[in-house]
């Protein structure tokens, strides 16, 4: 069972619930967190492991063989992220915008692109107890989210078997590393809160989502601020809401400390273990 935790906006609380929902889940069964919000990963402040591996990962980029070249002009045709461009008698490539499609350097007539590798990020593995944690992060100054998200996505579908509930600690907002990040889970949980921004922001999570054809739920977090709005429009759309996670200081100050909440705050373990009943539910039921 693979769920991605999402967001429409920053700040709601995935990773509040992504890591207390994990250590929920420890108790009783093996579990893998993935902190897949590789520009800020900060699932690891919350959940600490003995670290059991590390991998340099890279992406291909073209590489532009002047010896060879004829200056044919085919590959800025060809790449829609003007990522390589011709200017004058050279070619120049901008690795920031490359896409690693390999349509330049495969449809080169004299084979003057050839792709090479540039380091993106760096993943690492941490173990403790029944959680496996996987973090990766890209290095200072690398642009591009997504490669490294699908990188990390391949290495837990190999080191893990789908016995393990695995959860993914998507990055916030509707664009291409949230795609990504969601595309191939089974089940995606959109956490919200209870104001105008968050239920303007739950509005594009939720079309995203029903364009990728996911099935997804809502949690409203800091519940108890704001109005009725986002329980009125769960309700008209006919999205089940499975936890109301209220809204208090001390939420804040364990969060502040890096300490997870549902072991302090018993009304949290309860919502969390409605979540962790319907995620198990979804499990045995497929």
């Amino acid at each position: 069972m693979k769920i991605a935790i999402a967001s429409g906006k920053g700040g709601t609380g995935k990773t509040t619930l992504s890591t207390n929902l994990t250590a929920l889940f420890a108790e009783t069964e093996t579990v893998v967190l993935t902190d897949l919000d590789v520009e800020e990963p900060n699932s690891g402040l919350f959940i600490k492991g003995e670290l059991v591996k590390e991998e340099i990962k890279y992406k291909m980029i073209p590489e532009w063989k002047e010896d060879t070249c004829t200056l044919c002009g085919e590959c800025q045709k060809v790449c829609n992220f003007h990522a390589v461009i011709q200017l004058g008698p050279q070619i120049l490539v901008f690795p920031e915008l490359c896409h690693s499609c390999y349509a330049c350097s495969e449809l080169c007539p004299t084979s003057s692109l050839p792709m090479i590798t540039q380091r993106m990020g760096l993943l690492k593995q941490f173990e403790n107890k029944n959680i496996s944690f996987i973090e990766s992060r890209l290095d200072i100054g690398q642009e591009q989210a997504v490669p490294l998200i699908a990188q990390t996505n391949e290495y837990v579908d190999k080191a893990f078997n789908k016995n393990t509930v695995k959860i993914f600690d998507a990055p916030p907002g509707t664009s291409c590393p949230v795609i990504e990040a969601t595309k191939d889970v089974d089940f995606v949980i959109l956490v919200t809160e209870p104001t105008p921004f968050g239920l303007h922001d739950l509005k594009l999570a939720v079309e995203t989502m029903k364009e990728l054809q996911k099935d997804f739920g809502v949690v409203i977090n800091r519940y108890g601020v704001g109005n009725d709005d986002v329980l009125d429009y769960c309700e008209e759309d006919n999205i089940p809401i499975l936890a109301k996670i209220p809204n208090s200081r001390k939420v804040a100050e364990l969060y502040s400390k890096g300490e997870l909440v549902y072991t302090e705050l018993p009304e949290v373990k309860k919502e969390l273990q409605n979540v962790k009943n319907y995620i198990i539910n979804l499990k045995n039921n497929n």
